[in-house]
């Protein structure tokens, strides 16, 4: 009856949602029953259209008829001609997992038969129609010690009200006589072997397949992500929640993060498909793996300044804050080296993300010769703000520069006031530095979600949850004492090859809102 096939694609579409001492989460999933329904929409369809290339097994055994005696039959060259799926439901089962449930399904199945009652044999063909199919199939979700997702049938049930036979042959129509009396042992052989198959498919195929997913992947050429379970999927009356590691790391200089994930729990909202939520150390990880690959290190140089900015990066323009400049190094060139002492540290709180970042610059006079030499380093602080936003398939995020500060740390040309250079270091800033981070999408790399695929969320806006009783957004407690990204959305999913109506056909679209309450 293809319910290896059948348990398989029904596993595989319940799991594909699931995919997300003690750790806490860097990143947490949740997926409400409204995002089961869509994506069992779409798993339906899939189905449908394998169950029509679908392969039946042989099918033998033996049953007994009054009067008769025991038959032996065996059925081969099973093909399914039709398979009608008018109800089916993938639902929750709280402390579980998944229960996936098929209705009313309606099934037609051509093959080859042969028996043997006595000392009579025979074979041929026949029709056999399945009808008020009943499947339920309960699949209990967890992790292992390498965070990847388990899956094993917890429970399993299967009725099948009405089987009809009608056998083409030598003595067929003899057979036909008493099909009613082959009906219904063969409903039951039927009802046992579906969950049978179900069990060992789950276990022997769909398991086995689970254990080759990974759970690390690469960003860029600098960074990847560990996006391993840290604790099983957890399964309630609303939603499915996966709590993910969410941690960056640097392709080139692995090394374990010099500080803890905080607490992250989602707050009770389910009225959204899907729910993100992105602790600080979800982007802290990101900021120290990029750091320590040496990606947050830039050279400004003349070239790059843009030509409607009247300040060049050259010593004679320096020279009007540093004197010494014009006499030791004249009308030279320059070269400014930014970089950052440690990873900067990202902050979630009532107005969104921000940081204080603290940047060394040393500048350099460039020779004749093309060598480099040392002029100064100063330290610069200051005050960023992040916006985060989602496009297409991925998100996207920008930064803002706020009041900066300066101090000198070390200089090779005698001291001088830094005060009046703040003003050239904002216009650099503001300029060159932040369109260049901006334009490499450093913050958006941090945010990475992972939606490909054919997933579309768009509109999305920003929410920092927050410990009740602070600032204008939506509050939920988080440990006490962390803040949160918030991300809720509704999804829409083409997948590759599908015709662009196909889409508009399901009726669903996207409508990303912003979760944006009172406290």
């Amino acid at each position: 009856m293809g319910a290896q096939s059948l348990a398989v694609a029904c596993g595989a579409l319940a799991l594909c949602l699931a995919l997300a001492g003690a750790t806490n989460p860097g990143f947490a999933v949740r997926i409400t029953q409204a995002g089961l329904d869509y994506a069992h929409q779409l798993g339906v369809k899939v189905l449908e259209k394998e169950l029509a290339q679908l392969k039946l097994p042989d099918i033998s055994g033996d049953f007994r008829i009054r009067r008769v005696g025991k038959v032996r039959y065996n059925i081969s060259s099973l093909d399914l001609r039709s398979f009608d799926l008018p109800y089916s439901q993938i639902s929750l089962v709280p402390g579980v997992g998944l229960r996936v449930s098929i209705s009313n399904a309606f099934a037609e199945v051509d093959g080859n038969w042969r028996v043997k009652m006595h000392f009579i044999r025979d074979d041929g063909s026949f029709e056999l129609k399945v009808e008020n199919i009943y499947v339920k199939i309960d699949l209990k979700l967890g992790s292992n010690a390498a965070g990847k997702p388990t899956i094993d049938t917890s429970d399993c049930s299967t009725r099948i009200s009405n089987v009809q036979v009608h056998f083409y042959g030598r003595f067929g129509w003899l057979y036909n006589l008493f099909r009613g009396a082959i009906e219904s042992p063969f409903r039951r052989s039927l009802e046992g072997k579906v969950c049978e198959n179900v069990v060992s498919s789950v276990r022997s195929e769909l398991q086995p397949y689970l254990q080759t997913l990974p759970v690390t992947a690469r960003i860029d050429a600098m960074a990847g992500i560990n996006y391993s379970l840290v604790a099983p999927p957890t399964a309630t009356a609303r939603s499915l929640d996966v709590d993910l590691k969410g941690e960056f790391f640097s392709l080139a200089h692995r090394s374990a993060v010099p500080f803890p994930p905080p607490a992250l729990a989602l707050p009770p909202d389910h009225d959204r498909m899907v729910y993100f939520g992105a602790s600080s150390y979800f982007f802290n990880t990101a900021s120290f793996a990029y750091h320590a690959a040496g990606a947050l290190v830039f050279e400004i140089t003349d070239s790059m300044i843009p030509k409607d900015v009247e300040f060049h990066l050259k010593t004679s323009t320096f020279s009007a804050f540093v004197p010494q400049l014009e006499m030791m190094y004249p009308d030279m060139l320059m070269k400014l080296r930014l970089s950052t002492p440690s990873a900067p540290f990202l902050n979630i709180g009532p107005e969104g993300l921000s940081l204080r970042p603290v940047v060394d610059i040393q500048a350099y006079a460039i020779l004749p010769n093309s060598s480099l030499a040392p002029l100064f380093l100063l330290s610069l602080t200051g005050n960023v703000s992040a916006v985060v936003d989602v496009k297409s398939s991925h998100i996207v995020g920008s930064l803002k520069v706020g009041r900066m500060k300066l101090s000198l740390k070390h200089s090779d040309v005698g001291t001088f006031q830094v005060r009046t250079l703040q003003s050239i270091m904002n216009i650099y800033a503001s300029s060159i530095l932040l369109p260049r981070l901006n334009g490499e999408n450093l913050l958006g790399r941090m945010g990475v979600l992972g939606l490909v695929g054919g997933k579309s969320l768009q509109r999305a806006q920003q929410t920092a949850v927050e410990a009740p009783g602070r600032g204008r957004l939506r509050a939920a407690a988080c440990g006490g004492l962390s803040n949160f990204l918030l991300l809720g959305a509704d999804v829409s999913y083409q997948p590759q090859g599908w015709r662009q109506g196909d889409q508009r056909d399901l009726g669903l679209g996207l409508r990303l809102r912003a979760l944006r309450r009172r406290s």
